[in-house]
């Protein structure tokens, strides 16, 4: 995989590199070539213009004669430049012409010229041009001059020189550029596979029920970050998934496992004999599958609840008024077992489901009457918190140890596991009220400080 990985990812650079790499040279060579033309374009104008003046300075205007030594010497100094040139009087006769000075050598040169760009531009449109200019002096014209040259532009043998030098360097410079996009190519391949394959066989290990492996490997890229630390968290929460379901299905067989061992030894004792099936046996075993059902039944709820089709009929709730109604039904309890129960309130409209919403506050109060000793305190809260209620139970009570506070909500945990039934409960309840909280879009707390207080808190959206 790592390997098939990283190859892809370098032939893909390689491509990408090569077509890239092409594309700059092609663009840059012609953009080169144009901006040459452009130049000896202007470079063949300019020196027109300086043939041209030093040839009107040849004219003496008072002996009205051509100093032809001069005009000569710069005319043959052109034709080695490729230009041909011609000069005339103002009558119109020739005064120097460089076809008459060496003809063969001006066709030979313009045929030259025309080899070189062809064999370069075969489709190159080219022809001799000829530009005609005034020979003035004093703003007065004195002759003539005409410009031979193959045009619109030609480039001489050291012109061609430089091109194919230029060429053969940017030819080196792609070569140069491909092996550092190659070298560059397998070092990103390289960084973005390792990580990805770690990643992957991550994914693959947790897919065999393997959740400790993790892909460590750091990188630098963001996005290789945040896919390694999703597959981390996603892992660790499958994990964490695997010990509760492992820890429900324990606890679920150890919660069954004493009623029905009771069960069969109270009826296998009245089978043998041993035992009278009397009215009170017979209690006494219907008492132990009366607290079988209500497990069944809690963990019925708590399914119903956990279910992502669980129907809320949400209404607008005086949060404060229906915590007070099912205070009432445990002031009798808190009387009995003499604890002291205070409540405080506001009126705080929620928006929630009024049976579950009251199943929650029941939870939450009884757990707070168990564990609270006689003589003892519980204070019980609604508050408005921005528009937010808020429903908070407090008690005085042993509390919980930091170890055991991020599991209260998990199915059947029991902070002490030497409770009973009778005074820890099934260990469903607050796992209960955390689905029911959840569903309305809530949030449920709990804070502890052992042998001081626990307070849980539950915050719900107003209308």
């Amino acid at each position: 995989m790592k390997l098939r990985l990283r190859t892809r990812l370098t032939i893909s650079h390689i491509c990408i590199s090569l077509f890239l790499v092409a594309f700059i040279s092609i663009l840059t060579n012609l953009l080169i070539e144009k901006q040459f033309s452009h130049y000896i374009v202007k470079q063949q104008e300019k020196e027109n213009s300086r043939i041209v003046g030093l040839i009107s300075q040849q004219y003496h205007r008072k002996e009205n004669l051509w100093n032809q030594a001069t005009i000569e010497q710069i005319g043959i100094e052109a034709l080695e430049q490729g230009m041909i040139v011609r000069v005339t009087d103002n009558q119109g006769n020739t005064v120097w012409d460089a076809t008459l000075h060496n003809n063969g050598l001006c066709i030979q040169m313009i045929n030259h010229m025309s080899q070189n760009m062809l064999s370069r531009y075969p489709d190159f449109q080219g022809s001799y041009v000829v530009n005609e200019y005034p020979l003035q002096q004093e703003s007065e014209v004195v002759g003539g001059v005409a410009i031979g040259y193959y045009g619109p532009y030609y480039f001489s043998d050291n012109d061609l020189a430089f091109i194919s030098t230029l060429n053969q360097v940017l030819l080196i410079a792609g070569v140069l550029a491909l092996v550092m996009a190659l070298i560059a190519g397998i070092l990103t391949a390289k960084r973005l596979s390792l990580p990805i394959t770690q990643a992957v066989k991550t994914a693959q290990d947790m897919r065999r029920g393997a959740y400790k492996t993790r892909p460590v490997k750091p990188s630098n890229i963001i996005e290789i970050d945040h896919l390694t630390d999703t597959v981390n968290d996603l892992a660790a929460g499958l994990g964490k998934q695997e010990l509760l379901r492992k820890r429900l299905t324990a606890d679920v067989a150890h919660e069954l496992r004493t009623p029905l061992a009771t069960l069969q030894s109270h009826i296998e004792a009245m089978i043998d004999g041993i035992w009278a099936a009397d009215s009170d046996r017979l209690k006494s075993c219907h008492e132990e599958i009366l607290r079988i059902n209500r497990m069944v039944g809690d963990l019925e709820t708590l399914a119903r609840y956990d279910s992502e089709n669980l129907v809320l009929h949400e209404e607008s709730i005086d949060f404060s008024h229906l915590t007070q109604e099912v205070i009432r039904l445990f002031e009798a309890d808190f009387t009995n077992n003499g604890v002291h129960l205070d409540f405080h309130g506001e009126t705080v409209m929620v928006l929630a489901d009024r049976d579950k919403l009251k199943q929650v506050a029941v939870n939450l109060i009884s757990n707070a009457l168990k564990y609270t000793a006689a003589g003892d305190r519980v204070e019980v809260m609604v508050t408005r918190e921005e528009n937010r209620g808020v429903l908070t139970v407090k008690d005085t009570g042993a509390g919980i140890a930091p170890e055991d506070l991020p599991h209260i909500f998990e199915r059947f945990y029991r902070a002490d596991r030497s409770r009973t039934r009778e005074t820890g409960g099934s260990g469903i309840g607050l796992a209960i009220a955390k689905a029911i909280v959840e569903a309305h879009g809530g949030q449920i707390s709990a804070e502890s400080k052992p042998g001081e207080f626990t307070r849980f808190m539950v915050s719900l959206s107003g209308p």
